[in-house]
Parts: structure tokens; sequence; C-alpha cells
């Protein structure tokens, strides 16, 4: 009975966007491996994390896929207060990793640091699809909009004021992008980015801090700034130096020294340029465009429209999050400490990005007809058809 109930598991596992996954990270710890190797060491511990990670990741998002995700949504409030307490916390026991004094968004555990914003974003995901799914027949009154703004100022003001604007725009990119996909009017939207600009000032002098505002204006004007765009111009020159097949694992020029400050982190996608040249970084693109196209179809083929939405809100985080990391890496878009998902250096990513696939895998097993019952989870219906 037990090998019947793993068989039909595997069966109802979306191997597919598994195998993605697996390749993303297998690419990230290679990438990882080379960035920080001395020539002595063969495993750094930035690359131990990550393996251990993606271990712990992978079993997580096994065991979440087995767990039907409307228990998941019914515990909304729960997963909301506890996204709250943890944002909180920081106020009192946060700290500022080294080269971060600008910023107090971690919890550190002896020599392992957590940053809360990586799993408030999946905690988000949740609480924002049952929103929108709780509000369709009339998403578009004023009075669920405005609640629905609400609902997303609380996470997005709670990362901007511990100092992490680059999670704050990932929040931000996935209000919009679930918003417009839930079917809120699109007038909205062209309001909200006057209201924006209109605030913009007070938003340059009262949100923004030196490092930041300088950071911004480094890409207008380089010569005035070199401090600030020296990380971005070493990135653009290992990217240059990458060619079109690379120069080879371990072989980078600046890959391999403290001349590109971060590379194992937020200019990992330089370090994959410069080694793997143009066509690695144009499979690992690949890979990504993949990952989300599988999350989405994923979503339209589940029978529940918050379901859906979650699969779009997880889409929309990793997306936004490639662009942005490749945008710092070529000098688009200012440094702000966003990670190329599964590639970059961090332990908290990597396993937050797979208790997010675990969702996706849960809504995948569900629309393919599993019994949860079979596996001691029994199915709480909260009713949200599309």
């Amino acid at each position: 009975m037990i090998w019947k109930n793993i068989k039909k598991g595997i069966k109802e596992t979306d191997i597919l966007l598994l195998i993605i996954c697996l390749a993303l990270s297998v690419f990230g710890i290679v990438m990882v491996f080379s960035a920080t190797y001395d020539g002595e060491t063969m495993l750094s511990r930035d690359g131990k994390v990550m393996v251990l990670a993606t271990v712990m990741g992978i079993l997580a998002t096994l065991v979440i896929s087995f767990i039907d995700y409307d228990i998941i949504l019914k515990l909304w409030p729960v997963v909301g207060a506890a996204s709250v307490i943890l944002m909180l916390g920081l106020f009192v026991f946060g700290v500022s990793p080294d080269g971060r004094s600008d910023a107090f968004s971690w919890y550190r555990f002896g020599s392992l640091y957590f940053q809360p914003s990586e799993i408030v974003k999946i905690g988000f995901i949740i609480t924002f699809s049952y929103h929108l799914s709780k509000v369709k027949n009339e998403i578009s009154s004023l009075k669920n909009v405005f609640f629905l703004c609400v609902h997303a100022a609380i996470p997005i003001m709670l990362v901007v004021v511990t100092g992490d604007m680059g999670s704050a725009l990932i929040f931000i990119i996935m209000f919009i992008g679930m918003m417009f996909t839930a079917g809120v009017h699109w007038l909205y939207f062209p309001a909200g980015a006057a209201i924006v600009a209109a605030a913009s000032p007070v938003i340059w002098l009262k949100i923004f801090d030196d490092i930041q505002r300088n950071r911004i204006l480094a890409l207008f004007n380089p010569e005035g700034y070199e401090t600030e765009i020296y990380q971005q111009n070493q990135a653009l020159k290992a990217i240059e130096n990458g060619g079109f097949w690379g120069m080879g694992l371990f072989e980078g020029e600046l890959s391999h020294s403290s001349l590109l400050p971060e590379r194992q982190n937020d200019m990992i996608f330089s370090v994959v340029c410069e080694e793997a040249g143009f066509m690695g970084a144009v499979i690992l693109l690949v890979l990504f465009l993949l990952l989300a196209f599988r999350m989405v179809k994923v979503g339209k083929r589940s029978c529940n429209f918050a379901a859906e939405l979650m699969c779009y809100g997880v889409a929309f985080m990793i997306i936004a999050q490639v662009v942005i990391n490749v945008g710092m890496c070529t000098r688009l878009l200012p440094v702000i400490g966003i990670t190329l998902p599964f590639i970059s250096a961090g332990g908290t990513s990597v396993l937050c990005l797979y208790l997010a696939i675990g969702l996706v895998l849960s809504i995948y097993r569900s629309s393919h007809g599993l019994g949860y019952e079979d596996f001691r989870y029994a199915r709480i219906a909260v009713n949200y058809n599309k």
C-alpha cells in the first residue's frame, strides 16, 4: 500500500517543474563554487550553505506538495500574523551584515543570517491571493481596491523601514502583477502611477537615504560617482571578458579576484557571463522563462481562483528578481541587493524559493486529481471557484 501511494505520488508530481528547479540549483552551486574557489578549499562556506539549503529545500518542497493548498489558504490569518511578527521583530533583534550598515533586515543565529522578508514574500502571496479571491466578484470597486492596497502596503512599508528597498520593489511588482491578473480594472494602474509620480519628491527626499540616491544618480553620471558605480563597472568588464563562449569554469579573470565585489551574491550573473559566456547566460535565462511558463500553466489548470493567483504570484516574484539582478549587473538598474534566484549564494533565499515551489506543486497535484487522504491530509474546501 505504501509503495502504491509512493508511485501515485510520483506520478502526480510535476516532474518537469522539479527538473527545472534542480537544474537551476546545480547551475547555482557550480557558479558559487567557482566564484568562491581559492585554489585550496574544495567547497567554500557559501557553497556548503547552498548545498544544504538546496537539499533542505527539496525535502520541504516535497512535504508541502503533499499538503492540500486549501489547508494553507485556510490558515491565512496565521500566515499573515506570523509575517508581521517576523518583520516587527527586526526592530528589536535585527542586525546589519558587513557592508550593509544602512539596513537591519536580518536575524543572526551564530554565524548564520536569516532574512525574514524572503519568507514574508511567500506569506504575502498566500494572504493576498486569498484576499483577491474573496472580493473577486466586485474586485474593481473603489472600496475593495483601497483595502487591497492597504493589504500590500503593510509588508512594503515594513521592509522599507528596515532598509530592505530591494525586497520592497519585489513586493510592489508582485502586488501590481497579481492585481492585474486578478482582473482589477486597468484604469487603476495609470491612476496609481500618477500618484507615485506626484509623491516622487517625498520618496526621493524622505524614504531614500544617501546611499540609495547616489546609486541611482551614478547610473546617469558614472564619472561623478566613481565609488558607487565601481561594482557595476567591474561587473560589466566581467561580462565583456566572457564573450560568446566564456573563459571557462574557474578561469574568470574578475570572477576570482576581489576586484568584483559580492561576486557570489549580487553580481553572480556577471560571473556566469565571464565563465560561461553569452551562451551560458542565455541558457540560464531560458531556464527561468521555462520555470515561469510552467508555473503559469499550473495556475491556469487549477480549479481554484486563489490557487491560480498563487502560481502567478510565485512566477512574478522569481521573474522580478531575475530582471532586477540582471539589470544591476548590466548597469541598467541601481544596485539594491537583489539575489538571482537559485543562483546567488544565500541559504535563506534558496530555501524560501523551494517553499514557494512546494505551493505550486501542491496546486499541480490537486488539479491532477490525487486524493490527499491517501497521505493523511484531509481536504478542506474554501469554495473559491473560477
